[in-house]
């Protein structure tokens, strides 16, 4: 049985950590595959946007498997190349939060664009109770999502926090009944695959980026992407589109 499962339709890639009787916690495994997974819907065209989820109703990804990992392992801790492939995809990912997300787990979702949590999910950082501290961007991304002094508390006491707190934070940006959670992923992913594909990167690019520049960076580099879309197939299809009143056949290009 595949540790993650990779399905491809209409534009969207659909990503399932798949070790639910774990409830989903990954091993080095289970990292990797999902790695060559993201750069492999990052080079296909024909993608748009990604959904990642876990198997079954309990857990999106519980983290690290500490077992696996860190107490049956011999050999020495192998590189984790997930999130850096992770920090570098220009395509969006939607997280479809369908339990518990913890350590490792909250910070693959925390690497997603938009988060859409079932009501029963449970979210928290507790690597500082195994005297570690979150090392897949946890320390980063938590404080520039939500009020600083929530973020460090999460982080100093490993507490975990439910879907409704979840929401009134910011941390996700829907909470949904569990048999709502995908169709709901869906319908955003399909609303994201009607506009330009290379606009939507841009879109991505400029504003993440934006994040770390000051203002007058970042809206230059806001007209630099707008000049360069401007260039594109897609740009003048988009016009001519809107004159005949049809919808528009994206090219990518």
């Amino acid at each position: 049985m595949p540790k993650v499962v990779f399905e491809k339709k209409d534009h969207i890639a659909y990503v399932t950590i798949n070790r639910p009787e774990r409830l989903n916690a990954c091993d080095f495994e289970t990292y990797q595959q999902l790695a060559e997974i993201w750069q492999e819907f990052q080079d296909d065209s024909a993608l748009r946007v990604g959904i990642l989820t876990g198997a079954g109703e309990r857990g999106f990804c519980a983290g690290s498997d500490i077992k696996a990992n860190y107490v049956d392992r011999a050999e020495g801790e192998p590189p984790n190349t997930l999130f850096p492939v992770l920090l570098n995809l220009t395509k969006p990912i939607i997280a479809a939060i369908n339990g518990h997300a913890n350590g490792g787990g909250l910070e693959q979702a925390l690497a997603c664009d938009i988060r859409v949590a079932a009501e029963h999910a449970q979210f928290g950082l507790g690597e500082v109770r195994l005297g570690w501290l979150p090392g897949g961007g946890g320390t980063q991304r938590l404080p520039r999502l939500i009020p600083l002094g929530r973020a460090l508390e999460m982080l100093y006491t490993g507490n975990r926090i439910g879907a409704d707190e979840a929401l009134r934070l910011g941390l996700v940006d829907h909470v949904v009944p569990m048999d709502r959670l995908m169709s709901t992923c869906q319908a955003i992913a399909t609303e994201i695959c009607k506009s330009a594909p290379l606009a939507v990167q841009k879109i991505k690019q400029a504003a993440l980026r934006g994040l770390d520049m000051p203002l007058a960076d970042g809206l230059k580099l806001e007209r630099e992407l707008f000049n360069f879309l401007m260039e594109t197939e897609d740009s003048r299809e988009g016009a001519r589109a809107f004159a005949e009143k049809r919808a528009p056949q994206w090219q990518g290009k």
